[in-house]
């Protein structure tokens, strides 16, 4: 199980203006949310959408990226999301967007999500995420 440290109390406030569109409707989470494995993760901020995963023992972490081998306008890598790693299983999308650095995170199973909006495509996992997470609804709103 991951551990934050709380007592490192580096206050910064980050703005992400595409949660409220992405989570359209939060209805229920895990209680008291998770801290998520991050070692090795290849951005610093972990956006809202983003699949979550568990072993079933404790340990959650955001679902791993791919590199697409393209840059953005910046120069920065482009990623996709990966596949499910062996042993592991869908547990619910990422609230709200977080700082690897501070991953403390809060996992929605149930409610709406605006595929239109997130950062990572979800289509190539959709259908085995829906089986594992059927709370969680997929709609497209390019208006939101």
């Amino acid at each position: 199980m991951a551990k934050l440290n709380l007592s490192a109390n580096n206050k910064k406030q980050i703005v992400f203006p595409k949660d409220g569109i992405i989570i359209q409707k939060f209805i229920a989470g895990i209680k008291g949310g998770r801290t998520l494995v991050v070692e090795g993760y290849p951005v610093t901020v972990i956006f809202s959408g983003t699949p979550v995963i568990t072993d079933g023992a404790g340990t959650y972490k955001p679902m791993p990226l791919v590199a697409k081998g393209t840059t953005d306008a910046d120069g920065n890598p482009e990623y996709e999301l990966g596949t499910l790693p062996q042993g592991y299983a869908y547990a619910g999308i990422l609230y709200k967007s977080i700082l690897a650095s501070k991953p403390a995170a809060s996992i929605m199973t149930i409610g709406q999500v605006n595929e239109a909006a997130l950062y990572y495509p979800i289509t190539s996992i959709k259908s085995a995420f829906l089986t594992a997470c059927p709370h969680i609804e997929f709609i497209n709103d390019e208006e939101a």
